[in-house]
């Protein structure tokens, strides 16, 4: 630990503050360096520890990666994200499971009635839904980057159309799609600027 590092009032060092926030860029080319099973199931293996109401955990995650699944994703892209999902070694659907609560029983346990409380009030569960899964969405972000990967995050799409391609059942909203790999050539637009603390935080 260097002396810098000793007088950072967090936790992790500045290399990994680098990694998954500072240097951390969304990018819009990528290598064609496969992104790896190892390297998904490590990333969801941290997404899975993010908090959500009632531990409800309605992300569910479809992994475009097949030449097959791109052609299908790629019309319902926003004409701007189409040539960087193409050539993404892998592009992830982030979705809300409208019917989370039929695994409450399981995942919140010591609530008997958990379920059955959610059963009559669809609209209320995809509310719900959503609000927790974009919970898991940044949690996904950061996972991605401490794989030592970039993430590129689009909401630039037909989303009720890939909805309907991907999770037929219906059931399902396709929140966010995020492009993961390698940054490749030029990847990175000029750095946007940030608001500052004075401009974002109070403390009463």
């Amino acid at each position: 630990m260097t002396d810098t590092d000793s007088k950072n009032p967090l936790v992790i060092d500045s290399e990994a503050q680098d990694i998954l926030f500072r240097e951390a860029r969304t990018a819009n080319t990528f290598t064609d360096e496969p992104v790896t099973d190892e390297q998904i199931n490590a990333i969801f293996d941290l997404v899975k520890w993010a908090p959500t109401a009632m531990n409800t955990q309605p992300l569910r995650v479809i992994v475009v990666r097949s030449s097959e699944a791109k052609a299908r994703l790629l019309p319902h892209m926003a004409e701007g994200n189409r040539a960087k999902t193409e050539g993404a070694p892998a592009t992830v659907l982030l979705a809300a499971d409208v019917d989370f609560h039929d695994e409450l029983p399981k995942v919140f346990p010591h609530f008997e009635g958990a379920r059955d409380m959610f059963a009559g009030d669809e609209e209320g569960r995809t509310g719900m839904a959503e609000l927790n899964t974009g919970l898991q969405i940044g949690y996904a972000i950061i996972g991605i980057r401490a794989a030592g990967l970039a993430a590129g995050p689009m909401t630039g799409f037909d989303a009720e159309a890939v909805s309907k391609e991907f999770f037929p059942d219906g059931r399902h909203r396709v929140m966010v799609a995020i492009n993961m790999g390698k940054p490749g050539e030029n990847a990175h637009f000029d750095r946007l600027p940030r608001l500052a603390f004075d401009e974002v935080v109070q403390t009463l």
